[in-house]
């Protein structure tokens, strides 16, 4: 009677031996709702800056400096950020970064120092970094294989639905209240946010019985496997493409479209509103048809990011606000539906143990092209004067990413810990909740 309350209590930390049924799904739901947050925080500065730039008397060209900040701090989160979460458990990392950025956010909300807000856009982005690893590692460790797909295109929401909460509030908020508003209010959110996950989230499911080996253990991880995985460099270019075209458009549709087009900044900002939402649906959807067809996540991935390209092209030869309302949707399809393949495909090619870390170290590789595209765009708008010219610019990134994609194997067969597609381990435990 006595041996299982001790047998419970030597668990690792943040793990429990059972878990009521479909706990999974409340994994995946908080995960989603932290990468969500730290979304709308990212996606802030978009619709924020045109008001930011008359505040502090910032000029056009020089707005993207403060996202190129915030990226530097993602892209080194993410890479120390997944190796933290396979050492640490997601738990700590999650409840940390997400109450570390909301302060963050509100200290940007009252500033007024350009020096000072290029620091704490450097600050945020540091701490916002971790979620995507953390989340992914969690999604790991509870879902089985066959569910995979369809969780990943549920967590990627995340990014589509930041931007189109960020677009939807932040104009009407910012001329009624002031930019700073939405700063704070966000900021408030994330930290509340981050007292739930905290007290509601497991690492990982026991894989036996009480006292038996777990899914996660607190110890230093070996990642020299991960620097040998060609497949995971090719997948890391794939994705810096991809984002390089998002993340570009997410950082600079507004402005551009209220500089190169004179639509009103309420109206670019439900063109945006209308480009993302229509990903919130579109990334579930294609996780789900993935993981039914189970025909592997590379092509569609390279016929999605090619079709990227194509759009991005149309939208840039656009002019009339009407156009733009009718190209958006389509467009939203292209930016956002290749984000829950390639982040599927991460501990297909890494294995589950280093999950963590290659997810970190992929979507750093992946966020450089975030980091690049806002201080890119910005100077060439500016030189040329042309809307079209700067949208060209953004295609380039989705077709070299689709060219990388042609050397990946996702169906290599397993090296340096990789399992196969077909072989990608299906806890006992996981299929128990």
């Amino acid at each position: 009677m006595r041996s299982a309350p001790r047998a419970a209590a030597s668990l690792p930390d943040g793990v429990v031996p059972a878990q009521p049924p479909h706990y999974r799904w409340v994994v995946l739901l908080l995960c989603w709702a932290g990468f969500t947050m730290t979304s709308i925080d990212r996606s802030t500065w978009g619709p924020a800056s045109p008001a930011i730039s008359d505040s502090w008397g910032v000029p056009l060209a020089a707005l993207g400096v403060f996202a190129t900040c915030y990226y530097i701090g993602y892209v080194v989160s993410n890479a120390a950020g997944g190796f933290l979460t396979d050492w640490f458990g997601s738990r700590v990392v999650l409840g940390t970064s997400l109450l570390a950025s909301g302060a963050l956010m509100v200290a940007f909300g009252s500033s007024t120092s350009v020096p000072v807000g290029l620091v704490v856009q450097g600050g945020i982005g540091l701490f916002a970094g971790v979620e995507f690893s953390a989340g992914m590692k969690l999604i790991t460790s509870w879902m089985p294989a066959r569910e995979i797909g369809r969780a990943s295109g549920i967590f990627m929401t995340a990014t589509s639905l930041g931007t189109v909460v960020a677009n939807a509030v932040v104009p009407t908020l910012s001329e009624r209240v002031g930019w700073g508003a939405s700063y704070h209010v966000f900021g408030a959110t994330t930290m509340i946010l981050a007292v739930v996950c905290a007290a509601l989230l497991r690492n990982g499911p026991a894989t036996g019985e009480a006292g038996a080996e777990h899914s996660w253990q607190r110890a230093l991880p070996d990642v020299r496997p991960l620097a040998r995985n060609r497949d995971l460099l090719l997948l890391g270019a794939a994705g810096f493409g991809g984002l390089w075209g998002t993340y570009g458009f997410v950082t600079w549709s507004n402005t551009l479209m209220i500089k190169g087009s004179g639509i009103s900044p309420v109206d670019a900002g439900i063109v945006v509103v209308i480009f993302s939402a229509v990903a919130v649906g579109v990334k579930p959807l294609m996780g789900w048809v993935t993981d039914r067809l189970g025909l592997g996540m590379r092509l569609p991935t390279l016929a999605i990011l090619l079709f990227f390209s194509v759009t991005l092209l149309v939208f840039g030869a656009l002019d009339s606000y009407l156009a733009f309302l009718v190209v958006a949707p389509v467009l939203g399809i292209g930016a956002y539906a290749y984000s829950p393949l390639t982040a599927a495909m991460i501990p297909v090619l890494s294995g589950d143990r280093l999950a963590g870390s290659a997810a970190g170290a992929v979507n750093a590789v992946w966020q450089l092209g975030s980091v690049a595209v806002p201080a890119v765009i910005g100077p060439v708008f500016g030189a040329t004067g042309s809307f079209c010219t700067a949208f060209a610019v953004l295609a380039a990134g989705p077709l070299l990413g689709a060219l990388a994609l042609l050397g990946v194997r996702d169906d290599r067969p397993g090296r340096n810990g990789r399992p196969t597609p077909s072989s990608h381990r299906d806890l006992p435990a996981a299929r128990a909740v």
